[in-house]
């Protein structure tokens, strides 16, 4: 036999001599019988050990396969309900192919700071496991939806010479000999011009807020999805997302004891509210928020609270929002915008807006933002030749998958976070 069995494919095997190469997730043994819980491809397998079934070197092996030791495995793959995934392993052969010693993250418990700075380790326990595996399936699960409804993926640069939220809270670095540039706050604002070029189009990928918060909502660095076309149907995306977890994520689910059911009541139509409903709300709840007060956490929990799913809220007034959101008609003292609130505490998971299309309004709120005019001119040229209307809306992988995973920190969400006290590893 050649090659290397991978464990999600073991159900299909049962019966079978199988070979596989992993790391020990956890050891024990009593007498003349020994498990090993073996990690490969995110999964997990449990390998039976019997003394009188296997050489002097295999056993050797055994007492040396300390936690997080890479070993390579021959054995018969047999039905067992009680284990992970429903297989175990009946080892043959068992080989030492590097033995780890003193592995930092043991059982015992461990403060957020020592494993924040492990993190290039905690990844590989069983709960950052299960949510990276739900943050997969969310990143692949968003290039479905949108290929599926004829969008493009367009990719906006990293790179920019203005800011587009707001320039309290931009990252900036040198440039060579044209001065600073600045890490992206969003691809919005490059994906527009694609619009007009290919119509119905989304990028998706890293974005950067210097912004000095400490709360369990906020990253430095997060990744972003961003639709931007004439149509938009922001539950769809959030119901065809949570589907998808639903249908293929049900061990990380069970590993993080995620109450499924909260998932499973997300469906349409989301309840809608105005911006100035959502605050009569508020303060018949006892809230002293007023009108032209923006949402901070508390507020955005309430709101989500009253209906025990996905709530959506519209007209804001315009300077709450982007200098680029389109006024109401009928009153442009307020945004055409819509943010979707998830429930459970999560708070704003999407930001949507209709975007300006006049190039004189537009101009004016460049103006009224204080920025610079020159630095937009290439914004302003969409407007220019050929404008059209048109809405687009963010959302942060980060915020998402916290909510399907149940975690209450976003720091759990990302491979490696970014954080106004972390940058290592």
């Amino acid at each position: 036999m050649s090659g290397w069995n991978s464990i999600p494919e073991l159900g299909a095997l049962l019966g079978e001599e199988v070979r596989l190469r992993g790391w020990v997730d956890g050891r024990r043994s009593s007498g003349r019988i020994g498990f090993i819980q073996l990690r490969e491809s995110g999964a997990t397998v449990q390998l039976v050990i019997s003394r009188k079934e296997v050489d002097e070197a295999s056993w050797e092996a055994l007492q040396h396969a300390t936690q997080e030791s890479t070993v390579a495995v021959t054995g018969t793959a047999s039905a067992d309900p009680r284990s992970p995934g429903g297989v175990e392993i009946h080892v043959s052969s068992l080989a030492l192919v590097h033995g780890a010693d003193g592995y930092p993250i043991t059982p015992k418990e461990h403060g957020t700071a020592f494993l924040m700075d492990h993190r290039h380790l905690w990844l590989r326990s069983s709960r950052q496991r299960a949510v990276l595996r739900i943050r997969s399936e969310v990143c692949q699960a968003i290039h479905n939806f949108h290929r599926e409804r004829g969008y493009y993926l367009v990719d906006s640069p990293i790179l920019t010479p203005a800011a587009c939220e707001g320039t309290s809270t931009l990252f900036e670095t040198p440039y060579f000999d044209h001065g600073n540039a600045y890490l992206s706050q969003s691809g919005q604002l490059y994906l527009e011009p694609a619009a007009a070029a290919l119509g119905k189009v989304y990028c998706f990928g890293p974005t950067f807020r210097a912004e000095k918060s400490k709360t369990r909502r906020h990253l430095m660095e997060f990744w972003m999805v961003e639709p931007e076309a004439a149509f938009l149907d922001f539950e769809d995306f959030v119901v065809y997302l949570a589907e998808r977890v639903l249908e293929h994520c049900a061990d990380p689910l069970r590993v993080l004891e995620r109450d499924t059911s909260r998932l499973e009541a997300i469906r349409k139509p989301f309840p809608r509210l105005r911006y100035a409903e959502a605050i009569d709300l508020l303060r018949n709840q006892g809230s002293e928020i007023e009108f032209g007060d923006d949402f901070g956490a508390p507020e955005e929990t309430s709101i989500a609270e009253a209906f025990e799913r996905p709530v959506m809220v519209t007209h804001y007034p315009t300077s709450l929002k982007a200098f680029y959101m389109e006024p109401d008609p009928d009153d442009p003292t307020l945004a055409l915008a819509l943010d979707v609130i998830a429930p459970e505490g999560y708070g704003e998971i999407i930001g949507g807006s209709q975007r300006i299309h006049d190039h004189d309004l537009l101009l004016s709120r460049l103006k009224e933002h204080d920025l610079p005019i020159e630095a937009f001119q290439w914004y302003l040229d969409i407007r220019r030749y050929g404008t059209f209307e048109h809405s687009g809306f963010g959302m942060g992988v980060e915020r998402f998958v916290a909510w399907m995973a149940g975690v209450p920190h976003l720091r759990e969400t990302i491979p490696y976070p970014r954080t106004m006290d972390r940058i290592y590893p």
